[in-house]
């Protein structure tokens, strides 16, 4: 399956909520959502019956765009976590989490999960001192992740550094902006984990 190319705002709207695809935006009156909380399309103010498994189509569509992944890809990630011990719906949220690209997104070093797969494919970051540019990676508790030598100077990743310096960090991970290098240090947890998913719902899908 091609990857959504489309209108990023478009998938806010059908889902309903704010994805946060589009960093800034998501946050001011320019929010598609906020402006128009309904539906794209024709018939999107319409009232529609959504039945048990249409919440389970609709929760799994959530979450691959809140990550920005294909369907072959969030079903890769899906039979990771039923081989992992623990909680299905769990693992999976835990593994989507610490992929390179988001975790980039969580240190404050892009505006969106987008800018930072692209970021990471353009080899501005290392992990533990080697060139990583696979937005896929899975970081692992005690990787650090750092903006190599030569992209310290972009402009951009400065101003992006700068104007995420006042948000919130997670507890599993560390920032030095003075050295442009983070860290994961635990492995997250499902309530270290803030996007109002209900992963039961998707593993009941593919169970079915």
């Amino acid at each position: 399956m091609a990857r959504y190319t489309g209108p990023s705002c478009r998938l806010c709207r059908r889902e309903g909520k704010k994805l946060f695809l589009k960093g800034d935006r998501c946050y001011s009156e320019k929010c598609a959502l906020a402006r128009r909380p309904f539906a794209p399309g024709q018939h999107g103010q319409g009232r529609a019956k959504t039945k048990e498994y249409g919440l389970m189509l609709r929760e799994k569509q959530m979450t691959k765009r809140f990550y920005g992944l294909s369907e072959s890809q969030f079903r890769k990630y899906f039979e990771m976590a039923t081989k992992k011990d623990g909680v299905v719906g769990e693992n999976l949220l835990i593994l989507l989490e610490t992929r390179l690209d988001n975790v980039v997104y969580r240190l404050g070093l892009a505006m969106s999960r987008a800018e930072a797969r692209q970021l990471v494919r353009h080899a501005h970051f290392s992990v533990n001192g080697k060139k990583v540019n696979i937005p896929s990676y899975l970081v692992k508790a005690g990787d650090v992740i750092a903006v190599r030598e030569n992209s310290r100077s972009s402009d951009k990743i400065k101003a992006v550094i700068e104007a995420n310096a006042s948000k919130p960090m997670p507890g599993w991970l560390e920032f030095n902006a003075s050295a442009y290098e983070g860290k994961l240090v635990a492995m997250p947890t499902r309530a270290d984990i803030d996007l109002p998913v209900e992963e039961h719902l998707i593993v009941e899908l593919y169970s079915k």
